[in-house]
């Protein structure tokens, strides 16, 4: 029987409800990776594929029982350990989910809110005072509000700029908006692992920690620098100017999406 024949004799057994499983099972792998785009578990599912394709040509091309077996019954401890190492991906993705068809309905207009951000940004970096604020979206940042001091107030480049001046009670934490008004000030962000450069501190991996597991957008000022860098998603763009931090920020507050021409760290 030639390869034809056995192609011919796999498609008659081939109905539409088996090219629906097909198509299903594909949009489901292809939605998983739109998900992890851009975050280190990309990374880390690719460096596992090689691996694994690599192994199972391997082990039939040289014949290896023991690795064949491995490779065959290893699907239970796959299933075990992906949740546990790509939890926060796994719950950005869950939570992304649950937005879906809310957000046109959810998101305030942000519009002043990053005119008045960007120009206490400007302020704030001439003068080489440290800050990061954070800008709460459907994620709620309660826990985090309740580790600093409650304001409720409105946001103007008087009060942002007055809260990091040096030696402030609360030049310290984060500042968190919420819809167009200051919630809390002072408040304790977790830290990012990632390997930052040189320039960057605490104040920057606790910008890019709180977009690991939430949909926030963080805006950090370096006090040695003076640069603004902001961080969504897992990823942090550096060296922003005016025109740039002004786009960006409106860019990542109305669609959620890094930029993925804007100058990455």
């Amino acid at each position: 029987m030639g390869l034809q024949d056995e192609i011919e004799q796999i498609l008659d057994r081939v109905g539409p409800l088996d090219v629906l499983d097909v198509l299903l099972i594909a949009l489901l792998i292809y939605w998983a990776f739109l998900l992890f785009r851009g975050t280190a578990a990309i990374a880390l599912l690719r460096g596992a594929a090689i691996l694994l394709i690599g192994a199972v040509i391997l082990a039939q091309a040289l014949r290896l029982a023991v690795l064949d077996f491995v490779i065959r019954n290893s699907l239970t401890g796959i299933i075990i350990a992906v949740p546990i190492i790509f939890q926060p991906e796994i719950r950005r993705a869950l939570e992304r989910v649950g937005r879906t068809g809310l957000r046109v309905w959810t998101r305030p207009p942000y519009d002043q809110l990053v005119d008045l951000v960007s120009l206490s940004a400007a302020g704030l970096a001439s003068h080489r005072h440290g800050a990061l604020i954070v800008f709460e979206r459907e994620t709620g940042l309660q826990d985090y509000v309740e580790t600093g001091v409650p304001l409720d107030a409105a946001p103007s480049p008087e009060l942002i700029e007055g809260i990091f001046f040096p030696n402030s009670p609360l030049h310290d934490g984060a500042l968190i908006l919420r819809e167009n008004r200051v919630v809390a000030a002072g408040c304790t962000l977790p830290l990012s692992e990632t390997r930052l450069s040189g320039e960057m501190g605490l104040r920057h991996r606790a910008g890019l920690g709180i977009t690991e597991g939430t949909d926030a957008v963080s805006l950090m000022v370096s006090e040695e620098t003076g640069t603004v860098a902001v961080a969504a998603d897992g990823r942090l763009y550096s060296r922003l100017d005016d025109t740039r931090l002004r786009a960006l920020l409106a860019r990542l507050l109305d669609s959620g999406a890094p930029l993925g021409d804007a100058p990455a760290a």
